[in-house]
């Protein structure tokens, strides 16, 4: 009927060539359809078609690939950016010499971003995906928990950085004032990466949390029942069971850990710009790049660490996507 409807004719075959006929058709369909569709698009549809493509597109490469690739470009110059181009010196591999022979801040830096991933991967992110196991039980008042754990994620590092400091203020701050003590959490070089990571990791919690919640309510039920039946208790159904069955998630997790470690920036930048026991990698391109010296080959040096660190969990993140679309 439906060929009738279309006008279009069937194929007249024997009995044994309907099966290779029939698999052909049914392959093959498809792109005739899709073919089809798109000689059905008027002139206009065509146009906003191909402006949804590349408006977007355009929008990525200027604001994505070109500053990318100019600052991989400008890592190996030498260029303070006053003058035009002419003024670019090109000074090969120096300035990745300098980052790690003669640059003092570099190798503490990298020691914090280590410790910022460390303390978000291993007490952050497990206390994030303990809390997401507690609230897919519904519990009384689980909305209400599941809000006020996420708006930290909300707001910006920066933010979150100036309502901690009603905690950690010297003089007026909460924590002081319970513990009867001085101290000046955000200006002590020994204490204040640590008053820095327990607020970034305020916010780190909440965002793992969701991701976790979500991915538990995607775990098919019955492999949960299917474990009880079997005698496993709830902490083996979750790490023997339910956790594997999470791997997208999990990997989710890893990557935006890393990223979140690698561009950690604000809260620094708020309490000393990157100084004093403060130092990052991203604090230290914003110094070199748009501070008082300006270095934009050395600052785009220490940023091409950075994009280079940044690709390779991408890469596995994108991996892992396209492997489970396939």
């Amino acid at each position: 009927m439906t060929a009738m409807a279309t006008g279009a004719e069937l194929p007249v075959v024997d009995d044994r060539s309907a099966q290779t006929v029939g698999g052909v058709a049914s392959g093959g369909a498809p792109h005739r359809g899709r073919r089809h569709h798109l000689q059905q698009l008027t002139a206009r549809d065509r146009i906003v078609v191909a402006l949804m493509v590349a408006i977007p597109l355009l929008l990525v490469v200027v604001l994505v690939w070109v500053p990318a690739i100019a600052t991989v470009l400008l890592s190996f110059t030498s260029w303070n950016g006053i003058g035009g181009l002419d003024t670019i010196k090109w000074v090969g591999m120096a300035n990745y010499d300098n980052v790690v022979t003669i640059y003092p801040p570099f190798v503490p830096a990298v020691e914090h971003n280590l410790l910022w991933l460390a303390i978000l991967f291993f007490l952050a992110t497990p206390f994030g995906m303990f809390l997401a196991v507690l609230l897919d039980k519904e519990i009384k008042g689980s909305r209400i928990y599941q809000t006020s754990i996420y708006l930290p994620v909300v707001l910006s590092l920066a933010l979150v950085g100036f309502i901690w400091q009603l905690f950690y203020s010297r003089d007026q701050g909460l924590l002081n004032a319970l513990l009867g003590t001085k101290i000046d959490w955000y200006g002590d070089p020994k204490v204040n990466i640590w008053a820095v990571l327990v607020a970034a990791s305020w916010r780190h919690v909440g965002y793992i949390m969701l991701l976790y919640l979500a991915g538990l309510k995607g775990v098919d039920p019955t492999l949960r029942e299917a474990a009880t039946i079997d005698g496993a208790t709830q902490v083996q159904t979750f790490f023997r069971i339910v956790f594997p069955v999470m791997r997208p998630i999990n990997v989710i997790v890893l990557v935006i850990t890393v990223i979140e470690a690698l561009r950690a920036f604000d809260l620094v930048w708020v309490v000393n710009k990157g100084r004093n026991g403060l130092e990052l990698i991203s604090a230290l391109v914003t110094q070199n790049v748009v501070g008082e010296a300006s270095r934009i080959g050395f600052g785009s040096a220490l940023a091409t660490f950075m994009l280079i660190v940044s690709v390779v969990f991408i890469s596995i993140y994108l991996a892992t996507v396209l492997r489970e679309d396939k």
